[in-house]
């Protein structure tokens, strides 16, 4: 039962890059991101995410993700290519302890056009002690930018995390960009009662 996408404050700034992942094999690159989340009628919370890439080797590690109050861990590698379209695949195998305990098999995908990008993850969360829990989740984006610092768009994800009816939730979010600082805004389900507002606020290094 996981909310929030992967580092999308990082992916504000990979999506436009067309070179290769594994260009510069020798040089780690670092990532954070932090979600802080209202739910409407519900139990407010943060989760953050922490990635480290080195070439194409991609290692990932968040806390309150998959449920709240769980930490996970992944390994993945990128596959990237494309000039005037630019894309970029990252499958990932990782687990997960804490208040859920799991096998996470799942991936990445980002494809970018002009102004335009698309983002699309999955995973499948298998719940090692009660398998009623385990789970498919899936998060898009269909973002736009307008000028280089400012990307806004479409966002959706398939998620039970909230304990509300929407299985799937919908809406728009908007990011800023200054230097190697993010923030961004999604807002789930605008006008109901079950409305979610998830923050962004990340960083690279």
């Amino acid at each position: 039962m996981r909310f929030a996408p992967r580092l999308a404050a990082v992916l504000a700034m990979v999506i436009t890059t067309a070179a290769p992942a594994a260009e510069d094999e020798g040089a780690w690159e670092f990532g954070v991101t932090a979600y802080p989340t209202i739910v409407r009628g519900g139990e407010n919370y943060t989760s953050a995410i922490a990635v480290a890439d080195r070439g194409a080797l991609h290692l990932e590690a968040r806390y309150s993700y998959e449920s709240v109050g769980a930490r996970s861990a992944f390994i993945g590698w990128t596959f990237s290519g494309g000039e005037t379209v630019a894309w970029e695949l990252t499958p990932l195998l990782g687990g997960a302890w804490g208040d859920t305990r799991a096998f996470v098999p799942g991936f990445e995908a980002s494809v970018a056009w002009r102004r335009l990008d698309l983002y699309v993850e999955a995973e499948y969360v298998r719940d090692s002690s009660e398998h009623d829990d385990s789970y498919f989740y899936a998060w898009t984006e269909l973002g736009y930018r307008p000028v280089e610092w400012l990307r806004l768009g479409i966002a959706g994800q398939r998620t039970r995390v909230y304990g509300n009816e929407r299985d799937i939730q919908r809406g728009p979010f908007v990011q800023f960009t200054w230097q190697r600082l993010t923030i961004g805004g999604y807002w789930f389900n605008p006008g109901s009662n079950e409305q979610v507002f998830v923050g962004s606020v990340g960083a690279t290094f």
